[in-house]
């Protein structure tokens, strides 16, 4: 029988965490999903990532939620520190959850990844598969997409394709795109270390930060940035020791950690950002979704939060398969839910990195006592910052879940 619009399937670009929530979500929803990355397999770039509350709500909806919170390691207390170790604040992680119903837990990418994976069919995703945009169609025709497979129509076009993403340079090409955020950062996971940490959180320093994050099995995050022109990289092409030259002196355990990494595990990564707003998530019958939408600087932990959300409230927003094969109405939704939250998440995330930034010594030292003077503040007021980006509720996409 030839394809109607109606049972054609969905398409995703993307494989990533974001495409692949968006396929989970569309899933859930009663959509026939295909996934195309480009890739030859989705072993995930990055080592670990933050989840917050308002994204594991949304992972519950997804069905997924409770699986990562039993892979999650949470340590009894996290704060900042100056390079010499003094501290400047410290949260009980306990308090995050009592405020927020969920704490902030940590996860390697890899196990985020797997999770949405194997909650999808079998053969959903298919690697090695480059997907390119054609045409993102309109009220009376379908979306078609170039593939290894051949031109193919969709009702539905979820561009998940990144930072660069080329999809989003054809929907809205008079927009800058990425701008350089002055940072580089390096990542990298230890396995086993011989002195597992004690202190737990993120290093400030002038101009560079640090974070040590535990995660499951024994393994613990460590992560830097620092400012950086665009592009640069260790002179002798080693970034492992990049980054004992840049933070071997600072507080333990961090150069221990770093002694016990594995070379050739660290990753280093410019920081680009769309620090301009789009106009839209979406044109035709095409969405952007994470950070082929709003990619933001790491400073608040909301990247892969926020691309969660994303693919939440874009399947909530559709019809249901058998009512319409026209998402307009639903991606006009969705753009107008979606692109006010996610830009003041940029802009934070943009105004944090700032006060990394600060190099001198006197910004720094100013910059340091009032993080001082507000880390001895209760925890509920601290808390209550962020509860703008927290306490976030998803809509529901399928039948409850259990967390």
């Amino acid at each position: 029988m030839p394809s109607t619009p109606d049972s054609l399937p969905a398409i995703v670009i993307g494989g990533g965490i974001g495409g692949l929530a968006a396929a989970l979500a569309l899933h859930r929803r009663g959509l026939q999903v295909t996934v195309h990355e480009r890739a030859a397999s989705l072993e995930p770039v990055g080592a670990g990532l933050a989840l917050a509350p308002n994204a594991l709500r949304a992972l519950d909806v997804l069905g997924v939620g409770g699986r990562l919170r039993a892979l999650a390691v949470r340590h009894p207390a996290v704060g900042l520190r100056r390079p010499s170790g003094r501290w400047l604040a410290r949260t009980d992680t306990e308090a995050v959850q009592r405020h927020f119903g969920d704490p902030v837990l940590a996860v390697a990418r890899a196990e985020l990844i797997a999770a949405l994976v194997d909650a999808l069919p079998p053969g959903t995703v298919r690697t090695d598969s480059p997907a390119a945009l054609h045409d993102p169609g309109d009220t009376h025709a379908p979306a078609r997409v170039d593939t290894p497979d051949g031109r193919c129509e969709a009702p539905l076009v979820v561009a998940a394709d990144g930072i660069r993403s080329a999809t989003r340079a054809q929907l809205f090409p008079h927009h800058p795109g990425p701008r350089y955020s002055g940072f580089t950062t390096w990542r990298t996971v230890v396995d086993h270390p011989e002195h597992p940490p004690a202190a737990v959180g993120e290093i400030w320093g002038r101009g560079a930060l640090a974070g040590i994050v535990p995660l499951a099995a024994g393994r613990v995050y460590v992560y830097g940035a620092a400012l950086a022109p665009a592009g640069r990289r260790a002179a002798d092409g080693d970034e492992h020791a990049e980054m004992l030259r840049r933070y071997g002196s600072w507080c333990a355990p961090l150069p221990e950690l770093l002694r016990d990494a594995d070379a050739a595990r660290v990753l280093r990564n410019d920081v680009w950002a769309l620090t301009d707003p789009l106009p839209a998530f979406h044109r035709g019958r095409v969405a952007l979704l994470g950070d082929a939408a709003h990619a933001m600087s790491p400073f608040q932990g909301q990247g892969a939060c926020q691309a969660v959300e994303d693919a939440v409230v874009l399947a909530a927003a559709l019809p249901a398969p058998h009512e319409s094969s026209d998402p307009s109405a639903a991606l006009d939704a969705y753009s107008a839910a979606r692109l006010p939250r996610t830009s003041r998440i940029v802009a934070g995330s943009h105004a944090v990195g700032r006060l990394v930034a600060v190099r001198s010594r006197p910004g720094a030292l100013l910059r340091d006592s009032v993080l001082a003077v507000a880390g001895r503040l209760p925890d509920r007021v601290l808390l209550d910052r962020s509860a703008p980006t927290y306490t976030w509720q998803p809509p529901t996409i399928g039948a409850p879940t259990a967390r």
